[in-house]
């Protein structure tokens, strides 16, 4: 699995600021979905006192949520940590790892933003945009917006709102836990978007696609080769 569009990502902080804006005109906010088989869930740790990222695919049965594929990657950093462009650092060990797989995704989920990010284009977003395969963006916690607390119960909602716009929504994946946040990555509707997030989370808070892949990046990250290796 490849991108589509390749663009560079040593890029200034003016630079990446512009080509934010630019791709965030391509997300594609409503329903582009074949039929979903596979659902993969990605994320990134960073080497305690180094420059290398560790990146993780994680790739399950739709259906039974079992596991089907990983894949991992290293990568050094190529951007610098800014806030609303950690996209920028997390991506290229990312476009490793999914190069790696043997099987395509039908859909991707992001252990962070879509759409509920400063300029509408988070990870999820960015992700999305350069495969051209469906993300949702879902984070453990808020980076932007106001919102009501959803009702208690398993799969109650409310709105994510900043600027009078509806930018995801707070959804509550287990009655009486900590509610998560749910936004568009590309080519899904953010009730689409809910819907499959609840599918994932059967059991826990998080959905099962981002627990795999926060185990595997976790292991790789202990067993990968320190700084100084060669």
């Amino acid at each position: 699995m490849k991108p589509i569009i390749n663009h560079p990502w040593a890029l200034s902080q003016e630079e990446a600021l512009n080509l934010q804006q630019e791709l965030a005109d391509k997300v594609v906010p409503t329903n582009q979905l074949g039929e979903i088989k596979l659902v993969a869930g990605v994320d990134v740790a960073y080497q305690k006192d180094s420059n290398r990222l560790v990146a993780a695919v994680v790739t399950l049965n739709a259906k039974t949520l079992e596991i089907v594929e990983t894949a991992t990657a290293e990568d050094i950093e190529r951007f610098p940590y800014i806030p609303g462009l950690f996209s920028f650092r997390e991506i290229p060990p990312l476009i490793k790892a999914f190069a790696k797989l043997q099987h395509t995704p039908d859909l991707v989920v992001c252990d962070g933003q879509g759409l509920a990010h400063p300029r509408r284009f988070g990870l999820a977003c960015h992700l999305g945009v350069i495969f051209d395969v469906p993300t949702i963006g879902c984070g453990k916690t808020r980076l932007l917006g106001e919102h009501q607390e959803p009702d208690t119960t398993r799969g109650a909602s409310a709105p994510l709102i900043e600027n009078d716009k509806v930018i995801g929504n707070v959804v509550r994946t287990q009655t009486n836990i900590k509610p998560i946040y749910v936004s568009i990555g590309h080519r899904i509707s953010l009730e689409t978007a809910c819907e499959w997030i609840l599918k994932l989370t059967n059991k826990y808070r998080l959905p099962e696609t981002t627990r795999h892949a926060d185990h595997l990046v976790k292991i790789q990250l202990k067993n990968s080769q320190s700084p100084s290796s060669p």
